[in-house]
C-alpha cells in the first residue's frame, strides 16, 4: 500500500502529494516533532515545482521554522532552491538558535560553496535595500541639523547612487550582526545613514562654494 505520509511523499516528490494536500489543506503546513515542514523537505531535495506549489498555491508560510529556529533556507543544497526561496520571500537575514544566518551556516559547513556564494550576494543586496529604505525615510524626516535636499533637486536624487566602498563594507558588516533586526541594530543603521547624508551635504556645500568662487 502506498504511503500517505506527506513527508515521505515530499521527499520522493510523489505525484500523489499535491492531490492529497488539496483534499486536506491543513497538511500542507504540517510540521513533524522536530519542526521539519514540507517546505523544508521540498527545498532540501530541490523539488522546485513542489516548493512553489506549497507557498504560492497552498499558502504555506515560506518562513516556517524547525526546532532549531531554522527556515528551509538552512537546508538547501543548490543555488536554484535558494533562489526560489528568496523569490518566495524567505527571510535571508534570519538567524537560527546558533546565531548564524543560513549563509553563515552553509559557509561554515563548506559543503555547498555555490549556495553560500549566492546567499552572500543576496545578503549584500538586502543590506543595500535596508540602506535605501532608511535613507528614503530620513529624506522625509531629516534629523535636526541635516539638510538633505539642495536647491530644486529631486529628493531621491540627493541620495548617493554610488556608495563609498568603506561605507558599503560597514553596512554589510552591520547587516550580518545578530542584532541587525533589533531596535539597536536599526538605530545603528540610521546612524550610518545620517553620517552618509551629512557627508554628502558637506560635499555638496563645498561644490557649491567652489562654483561660486
Amino acid at each position: 500500500m502506498a504511503s500517505s505520509n506527506p513527508f515521505l511523499l515530499a521527499a520522493d516528490n510523489s505525484p500523489a502529494l499535491l492531490p492529497l494536500l488539496r483534499e486536506q489543506p491543513a497538511l500542507a503546513s504540517a510540521q513533524d516533532e522536530h519542526g521539519y515542514s514540507l517546505v523544508h523537505a521540498a527545498a532540501s531535495y530541490n523539488h522546485i515545482d513542489l516548493l512553489r506549489a506549497l507557498v504560492e498555491e497552498l499558502k504555506v508560510d515560506v518562513n516556517l521554522r524547525d526546532e532549531d529556529d531554522e527556515t528551509a533556507l538552512f537546508v538547501v543544497e543548490t543555488p536554484d532552491a535558494a533562489k526560489v526561496l528568496v523569490e518566495l520571500g524567505v527571510d535571508v537575514l534570519h538567524r537560527g538558535l546558533d546565531g548564524l544566518t543560513a549563509r553563515e551556516k552553509i559557509e561554515g559547513e563548506a559543503e555547498f560553496p555555490d549556495v553560500a556564494a549566492y546567499l552572500a550576494t543576496v545578503e549584500s543586496e538586502k543590506a543595500g535595500e535596508e540602506l535605501e529604505a532608511t535613507a528614503a525615510e530620513m529624506v522625509n524626516n531629516a534629523p535636526e541639523g541635516i539638510k538633505v535636499t539642495v536647491g530644486t533637486m529631486d529628493e531621491m536624487q540627493d541620495i548617493p547612487t554610488e556608495v563609498d566602498p568603506e561605507f558599503r563594507r560597514r553596512i554589510e558588516e552591520l547587516a550580518r550582526r545578530e542584532d541587525f533586526n533589533t531596535a539597536q541594530g536599526q538605530a545603528d543603521l540610521r546612524k550610518l545613514v545620517e553620517e552618509a547624508l551629512l557627508d554628502q551635504g558637506l560635499a555638496e556645500g563645498r561644490n557649491v562654494r567652489s562654483k561660486q568662487a
